[in-house]
């Protein structure tokens, strides 16, 4: 059933348009930004062959999760010529309507590594818009025409992360957010990221979505040394009571910026408690009212900060943090006010108030497999996939595993599962599989 968005606050969250379909989901966090939809009337019970509408072969593997408006679902994939592309399905039956080559030159940092197409494509229901770790960034109208590409890594210099880019753009109130927190200088064994240039700059880029052209650029400071400076996470929107900000998660801080030129407003620490140099992150941050939650790397503690201040809030306005079963890169899903943690690691959910970190609820997932896929929300459950495409699906009340469903499809699967119009979207390695009424 499509399910009719009420609340206008939603829309103006998720930057989408009030044309834009309710049940979508438009980029990487779904429709609220907190991996969560205001979704009902999903399956609630299926398995690798019964309750599945469609199967659609994928050309490669990649952790991007598809976005879906309307009747079309957008997926980024590489192929095996180490192509770049962006595909466009038909929700109903699956069947590719188009494919564009968008890049080339597809790198793995090892046989199940991240690539090249890991960031997820974005849509505002007109336009996608689609982001590759070469630096190749376009925007293509819903029959496949692009209407503007250009290359972040010719005008900037390549990508300095170790494990490939893999940062998604942001869509928010009509303007494209990138950030590129990377290493500086290039090391000599990051051969993807060597162009006869070392040194390199943490940026924010705000983009013009019709046009593509730069409406702004700050250059992020960080006091981090080596893989530390490296991030893969994706910028979220902070909106409270009139003030809004941009909030980024890397370089072993978390900032607050203005939406207007970029300006760093606040920073925490407390990420990297040991001074390593080896602590990129993963998980990107999450957003409740005028509190900014983020996940350090490697067991450090999940740590909740106020927003709101200026300079180095470290001290005055941390309230929270959570050390139990932290997330190394799974991004945690905010879903009916209350904050749900995946370590994936040690498969434990955990249920906390994203107020005050009180837990509510403990359980493990029951399945021995690692989980790189960030959990997401929808219906009154919790959905989280394993590496090797197990669902596992959790009742977000009572904190009970309600169904565990093995798809098949192949190792490494790392996109988050899709809640949207009804269906249930589950990309694995090999292909994307649809589970619908």
């Amino acid at each position: 059933m499509r399910l009719k968005f009420p609340l206008l606050s939603l829309l103006l969250l998720s930057g989408i348009t009030q044309s834009a379909h309710a049940a979508d989901w438009p980029q990487w966090r779904g429709p609220t930004l907190t991996g969560s939809s205001p979704e009902t009337g999903l399956p609630t019970q299926w398995t690798a062959t019964e309750g599945v509408r469609w199967r659609t072969p994928l050309p490669g593997f990649s952790g991007a999760t598809p976005a879906v408006s309307g009747e079309r679902i957008f997926v980024s994939s590489p192929n095996s010529d180490k192509d770049l592309l962006l595909l466009c399905l038909n929700r109903k039956d699956g069947k590719v309507l188009w494919q564009q080559v968008l890049s080339t030159g597809d790198q793995t940092k090892g046989k199940t590594s991240p690539n090249m197409a890991s960031p997820s494509p974005v849509t505002d229901g007109k336009a996608v818009y689609a982001l590759y770790g070469t630096g190749d960034f376009a925007a293509l109208d819903f029959e496949g025409k692009t209407l503007w590409k250009r290359s972040l890594a010719e005008e900037f210099g390549r990508f300095s992360l170790m494990w490939l880019y893999g940062s998604s753009p942001l869509l928010f109130e009509g303007r494209l957010y990138v950030q590129v927190l990377q290493r500086d200088p290039v090391p000599p064994d990051y051969t993807h990221a060597l162009d006869g240039k070392t040194a390199r700059e943490s940026f924010l880029l705000c983009i013009d979505p019709q046009t593509g052209k730069t409406l702004w650029r700050s250059v992020r400071p960080t006091d981090a040394s080596m893989e530390s400076m490296e991030s893969y996470a994706t910028p979220m929107p902070l909106v409270h009571e009139g003030r809004k900000e941009l909030v980024i998660f890397g370089g072993d801080v978390l900032t607050g910026h203005s939406l207007e030129n970029g300006t760093e407003l606040w920073r925490a620490s407390g990420f990297n408690p040991k001074k390593g140099d080896w602590m990129r992150i993963v998980s990107s941050p999450v957003i409740y009212k005028d509190v900014a939650i983020a996940a350090g790397p490697k067991r450090v503690p999940v740590i909740a900060v106020r927003s709101g201040g200026k300079g180095d809030v470290t001290e005055s306005r941390t309230l929270w943090k959570f050390d139990e079963f932290p997330p190394d890169v799974c991004t945690p899903v905010l879903y009916n006010d209350v904050l749900h943690v995946l370590d994936g690691d040690k498969q434990m959910l955990t249920a906390l108030s994203p107020e005050t970190g009180e837990k509510k609820w403990q359980i493990s997932l029951g399945v021995r497999e690692n989980f790189k896929a960030s959990p997401t929300a929808a219906d009154g459950r919790i959905f989280c996939i394993s590496e090797r495409g197990t669902v596992v699906v959790v009742d977000a009340t009572r904190g009970e595993v309600v169904h565990t469903a093995p798809m098949g499809g192949g190792t490494p699967t790392r996109s988050s599962v899709v809640l949207s119009g009804g269906d249930i979207l589950m990309r694995t390695a090999e292909e994307l599989i649809c589970v619908g009424k």
